[in-house]
């Protein structure tokens, strides 16, 4: 990674694990990371795991995080969780936006963007995923599709808070898929979100850090990384085992 950026490195294990499977994969990656200073970990978990995962890694460089959130503070809201029970939990960020919610529960620019200023608001770390359909990526509207997202995601935010905002790109025909974007398609496409960022943000875009996610793997890590505008990986199936997601947290540097 050719930046000052500070790589973060995101597990997303999705609808995976018990309470007792989080617990023994925490307790093998916590000392396989523990000699990590220079980078961000973090692993993102279903809601009935974030506080037994939070308490057992609370003396670690690992953070807790959620993978969904509600834009309210409380209320009648069944089933949601809101920003302040999430922070209550234990966790320190939470992603918004995966292309599973939006593909299968009806997420959309417009709530990424409620939902992303109320995790601002109470003080969670957001990751905001962005990225194209097969389909949009055929057609050659992938540019289109990430920058409407950018631009409904984060429609009305400062660049202090955006300072505090990690953009996830997720080209979704790579994820779970076995495919993986190209270093260079994937550097292309941060490429232009951080110049998208550059035009809400100013300045502030240089210090946003652009995850790329989309079967990211301990044996393609280290050439993602190597990319100027990659400053980190959301890792979904390699992210479930320790021994795994310790080699991508540990990629080569430089």
């Amino acid at each position: 990674m050719g930046n000052a950026r500070r790589p973060f490195l995101a597990g997303n294990w999705k609808m995976f694990k018990t309470i007792s499977e989080a617990l023994q994969m925490a307790a093998k990656l916590k000392p396989a990371v523990m000699t990590v200073k220079d980078a961000d970990i973090a692993l993102c978990a279903t809601f009935t795991l974030l506080k037994p995962l939070a308490d057992s890694l609370k003396d670690s460089n690992i953070m807790v995080g959620a993978q969904d959130v509600y834009w309210e503070e409380k209320g009648a809201f069944t089933g949601e969780v809101a920003p302040g029970q999430l922070l209550d939990a234990g966790c320190a960020c939470v992603v918004i936006g995966h292309s599973e919610r939006r593909q299968f529960f009806g997420e959309t620019d417009e709530t990424v963007n409620k939902k992303t200023k109320a995790a601002l608001k109470a003080g969670l770390l957001p990751i905001v995923a962005v990225g194209e359909l097969l389909a949009q990526r055929e057609a050659g509207t992938t540019m289109q599709v990430v920058g409407t997202q950018l631009a409904g995601g984060l429609a009305g935010l400062s660049a202090a808070d955006a300072a505090k905002i990690t953009i996830a790109y997720e080209p979704v025909w790579a994820i779970g898929t076995g495919k993986t974007a190209s270093p260079a398609q994937a550097q292309e496409v941060h490429a232009f979100i951080r110049g998208e960022l550059r035009k809400m943000f100013g300045g502030t875009a240089e210090q946003m850090r652009i995850q790329y996610g989309g079967s990211v793997k301990p044996d393609n890590v280290d050439e993602l990384m190597r990319q100027p505008d990659i400053d980190g990986a959301l890792v979904g199936g390699a992210a479930l085992e320790a021994e795994s997601f310790a080699r991508i947290v540990k990629f080569a540097r430089g």
